[in-house]
């Protein structure tokens, strides 16, 4: 069975930009594009009002979900879309949905007056529970945004990729995160950028250190660290140009920062397998937030 690109549409700006990210992901991979659209159930009176019956709301379901595949054929002429209309519960049908899937894009609404996410219910939800990368994409994103500028200064998408920019934790870097990372980078030929944040440790940081040289050794011993962990990707990828930043701070703060700069940003979520329940851990939690750039959350063991 072909695998699919899949993104979630409810009709709002956050999730057409999500399906336009959606196409030309899958015209990267030169794999089809499944548009699902969720109408969720309306509490009893409301059903029964005139404006906002079942038999409304499925004019409105087939019109919205019909003129935004048109859009994305005319655009992208060269990917296969199909579109799936589901009712029930949006959250179990996405995360049902994307189980065969490559991955699945959802929409998340920008805060106002900042560059950032608010990630709903729905979009926390179908990253908890989906084993496949979810990619988080916020209203107004262009294929432009992720490119570099022209040598004028003006975006343009026929322009290079931005680096893609990959959040690694040393102490157990996962197969599945770093190959997504490389295979994203790879595909559209750009660089990839790989961001380790470290601590030092705490009697140093209430100064009772006697070794000044303590933070540079650190450093060092991270450095090699991050460099281990990639060695062997860079041979799998040697077409993928590889930059490597191991830094004392917020691991949250760095990959914001290194997100104004890039055409993806790729986060791990580390699979939960305890009573408490799915997460999505406070570092990827923090980058959805507030990353400027989309955002893509790979499950990992």
């Amino acid at each position: 069975m072909v695998r699919t690109v899949v993104a979630g549409l409810d009709g709002s700006r956050e999730s057409r930009g999500a399906a336009e990210w959606a196409a030309r992901e899958a015209a990267l991979r030169g794999l089809p594009l499944t548009i699902v659209h969720v109408a969720e159930p309306v509490p009893l009176p409301w059903a029964q009002a005139p404006l906002l019956g079942e038999e409304t709301r499925a004019r409105w379901s087939e019109r919205i979900s019909r003129e935004t595949a048109d859009g994305l054929r005319l655009r992208h002429p060269g990917v296969d879309l199909a579109v799936v209309r589901l009712a029930g519960r949006a959250a179990d049908l996405l995360s049902a949905a994307a189980a065969d899937a490559e991955l699945i894009a959802l929409g998340s609404r920008g805060m106002s007056g900042v560059a950032g996410y608010l990630v709903g219910s729905v979009g926390q939800a179908v990253i908890a529970r989906t084993q496949v990368p979810v990619v988080l994409v916020r209203a107004g994103e262009q294929a432009a945004d992720e490119h570099e500028s022209d040598p004028v200064g003006i975006p343009s998408a026929a322009t290079a990729f931005r680096p893609v920019v990959l959040g690694l934790d040393t102490a157990g870097p996962a197969e599945e995160l770093i190959r997504f990372a490389f295979d994203e980078a790879d595909r559209r030929r750009t660089a990839l950028r790989v961001v380790h944040a470290w601590a030092l440790p705490t009697y140093y940081l209430y100064g009772l250190s006697l070794d000044a040289g303590l933070h540079d050794k650190i450093a060092r011993d991270k450095g090699a660290e991050l460099a281990e962990a990639l060695r062997a990707w860079r041979r799998k990828f040697p077409a993928v140009e590889v930059g490597e930043e191991s830094r004392s701070g917020s691991a949250a703060a760095l990959l914001i920062d290194a997100a104004h700069a890039a055409s993806l940003v790729v986060v791990g979520r580390r699979v939960r397998r305890a009573p408490v329940g799915p997460h999505i851990g406070p570092v990827a939690h923090a980058v959805l937030h507030h990353a400027p750039a989309p955002v893509a959350v790979v499950a990992h063991d």
